[in-house]
């Protein structure tokens, strides 16, 4: 054997090692792309049917797709409430990474829905799984109007839902968005759109779950030896010899007296006054940097919260056993797909990068349905321009023909008259 053959077939048994130690030591818990034999693992709720607003779901790539054979479940009927669950191996995510990632597309002008996907806890009727079963985690756009493009991020904790305190937004378009969160051991969290990190923190800021760990003091008060003043007077700065001397105004040099001043009636003229050019205004020391400047004293200091009791399992999420999907939409047509759920964020990454993949294929694929449907909807209102002057003809066409064949009558003359008015 060569010694380049040597060192290729050494290199593949080291990848070989490598990904086998990655797989080994990280854990899928759940992963959905709704190929052959989805139908066994989800289950469609019947929540709202008996009241007729329960909406069903269509297995589809969509309208466009970068594979068409790349099906995911499209809400199918307007103004309806969707609730379909699976069960998922049930799994803590204490002392390990959480890793929950998702795609979805918004092939319709949504006006008003969500788009999330919740995990849940305990035991769930997933026939009766609806808005009003408790969950454990929900996560992904909710859009309303023109106003509300939100991300949700809630947590549940101690039977309590806490939404997160930053306003994340969600994509708008047509296209295919993966949204992924993580949650780690520490308590940090990031949020990721098409694996670009959206923002990121801790639970203990983000969330209003524990007390903060600092309060304001409002009792503080000012240390006597506080120094706050930034600039002082110079002690080493002396007044100029005769400075007080100095007058604030003088006579006007460039006065002179008037031809038709009167000594006797008016007095001895004098000239009037003008401010000094000299005068500097009263004297003050230079100011110079305060060497024991210690900023500006904050009227509230930060001490530590008495109430703040930490909870090191803060992260951790009741034992999960279903993801589900529960929305309502006004406009149908958001396909859900590549439900993920795992505890390794780079298989997350990997996933999204393997779909994308084909991502200009999609856009070329939607571009190209937009172009045909701007092209029916001019054809429409051609059509309907056309249709429309037809009728025009039609009534003017039978207005006449119903003037001509009119028996005369000697009052025609007064439907004239008022026929020209």
């Amino acid at each position: 054997m060569g010694r380049g053959r040597a060192l290729l077939l050494l290199l593949l048994v080291t990848l070989t090692s490598l990904l086998f130690f990655r797989s080994a030591s990280s854990e899928i818990f759940f992963e959905e792309r709704f190929e052959d034999g989805w139908k066994s693992r989800w289950v469609l709720s019947d929540w709202k049917r008996s009241e007729g607003k329960a909406g069903t779901f269509k297995h589809t790539a969509g309208k466009w797709s970068a594979d068409p054979d790349d099906r995911g479940l499209q809400t199918y009927n307007d103004a309806k409430h969707y609730a379909i669950s699976a069960k998922v191996p049930e799994f803590s995510n204490e002392n390990r990474t959480l890793v929950v990632q998702y795609s979805i597309k918004f092939e319709q002008d949504i006006e008003c829905g969500g788009g999330y996907i919740k995990l849940l806890s305990g035991y769930v009727n997933q026939k009766k799984f609806g808005g009003d079963t408790p969950y454990s985690f929900m996560f992904g756009p909710d859009i309303c109007g023109s106003q509300t493009k939100k991300l949700h991020v809630i947590l549940s904790y101690q039977g309590q839902n806490y939404p997160i305190k930053k306003d994340l937004q969600c994509e708008t378009d047509k296209l295919t968005h993966f949204y992924t969160f993580i949650l780690r051991p520490d308590a940090s969290y990031s949020v990721l759109v098409d694996n670009r990190e959206r923002d990121s923190g801790s639970m203990y800021t983000d969330w209003d779950i524990l007390p903060p760990r600092k309060i304001k003091d409002v009792n503080a008060k000012k240390p006597a030896d506080w120094d706050d003043r930034e600039y002082i007077d110079d002690p080493n700065d002396v007044k100029p010899e005769g400075y007080d001397s100095i007058p604030a105004e003088i006579l006007d040099p460039k006065a002179k007296e008037p031809a038709d001043w009167d000594e006797e009636e008016d007095g001895i003229w004098k000239p009037p006054k003008i401010p000094n050019p000299a005068y500097k205004g009263p004297w003050k020391r230079k100011k110079i940097k305060n060497p024991n400047y210690k900023g500006k004293w904050k009227k509230t200091a930060w001490i530590d919260n008495p109430e703040f009791e930490d909870d090191p399992n803060l992260y951790v999420l009741k034992p999960i056993k279903y993801v589900g999907i529960e929305v309502w939409q006004v406009k149908a047509g958001s396909v859900f797909d590549n439900i993920l759920i795992c505890d390794d964020p780079e298989y997350a990454k990997q996933v999204v990068d393997e779909i994308f993949a084909n991502r200009e294929i999609e856009k070329d694929a939607f571009e190209e349905a937009e172009k045909e449907r701007k092209a029916r909807e001019e054809e429409e209102a051609k059509r309907a321009r056309e249709e429309g002057e037809q009728r025009k003809r039609d009534r003017d066409r039978r207005y006449g023909d119903r003037r001509r064949h009119r028996r005369h009558d000697p009052r025609d003359y007064l439907d004239d008259y008022h026929d020209e008015l």
